[in-house]
């Protein structure tokens, strides 16, 4: 029997292994996740369908487009720009070649963010770099009184946020606006700003993964000679558009923890701390606005 899904009658469980194999032999991380999320895209399955109905025959077009996804993803083209979608914290965006794929550990942000804060308390939100609008759009599905602003310098990472937010029905609670970094917000303040700004040092990053190297906008990636260029402009802004008593949380590179908390207490941030992501490395720092004294 030939193992190519476009000459037989495959059933998803036979469609989910070949396609597992094929991954592997191409030596890509977790083959068999990316040959779940491509099969179910491809044959128009769940998850629990590929589970409760693994004898189910795919069609001819639908081993074609399967065995089209696989040979990008062997090209190292990630799954996201495939399919044209990520799932992130609680919400599924769509993701284009414009924008960072969202990460599970930039999900540390989205946490930390919703902590301390009661589910219909109003409070306004700045994301500088806002890219896809995962984090911005991800507290927002959580906090029903939230209001929030989004920036970011590329027009068409705009156009996918805003896709994104008309998609979730959120974007009668969010703007989004061109501009570098804290150009033209004047003297607008805000109850959290949020950031994942770019932080690989310029010459790490030809050595990153294909998939990001190789297919995601260096924009969004390059942090200048040691990758804390973005960082120095910010942490002032950040403190001066912050509300007394505001919060602040932006994500860093494992090893730049140290100087990324130097840089906000030098701006006048207090409690400035390190959280870790679910790897147990250092992901995101964050603090507060010295609050007004009554």
């Amino acid at each position: 029997m030939s193992d190519n899904p476009e000459d037989v009658p495959f059933t998803l469980l036979k469609a989910w292994t070949y396609a597992r194999a094929r991954l592997k032999a191409a030596g890509i991380d977790q083959p068999a996740i990316d040959a779940r999320l491509m099969l179910e895209a491809a044959a128009g399955a769940t998850r629990t369908e590929i589970v409760t109905d693994p004898y189910r025959l795919i069609t001819p077009e639908q081993s074609s487009t399967l065995n089209d996804y696989l040979a990008r993803r062997e090209r190292r083209e990630p799954v996201s720009h495939i399919l044209g979608r990520k799932g992130f914290w609680k919400i599924m965006l769509n993701v284009t070649p414009d924008v960072l794929t969202p990460r599970p550990d930039t999900e540390t942000i989205v946490e930390a963010a919703l902590r301390d804060w009661p589910e219909y308390e109003p409070r306004t939100l700045l994301d500088l770099g806002v890219g896809s609008g995962a984090i911005m759009l991800a507290i927002l599905a959580e906090r029903p009184g939230a209001r929030a602003l989004g920036v970011d310098v590329s027009e068409e990472a705009l156009a996918v946020a805003r896709e994104n937010a008309a998609n979730l029905d959120l974007d009668n609670r969010c703007s989004l606006l061109r501009g570098d970094w804290t150009a033209g917000l004047g003297e607008a303040t805000f109850d959290l700003v949020v950031s994942n700004p770019p932080y690989i040092p310029t010459r790490d990053i030809e050595t990153l993964e294909p998939e990001v190297r190789d297919h995601e906008p260096h924009l969004a990636l390059d942090g200048g000679h040691d990758g804390l260029e973005h960082y120095r402009l910010l942490a002032p802004e950040i403190m001066r558009l912050l509300k007394p008593g505001g919060r602040f949380l932006v994500e860093i590179g494992w090893d730049q923890s140290g100087a990324v908390e130097a840089l906000f207490a030098q701006a006048g941030a207090i409690a400035v701390a390190t959280l870790k992501d679910l790897s147990d490395r250092h992901r995101v720092v964050w603090g507060f606005k010295k609050p007004l004294e009554t």
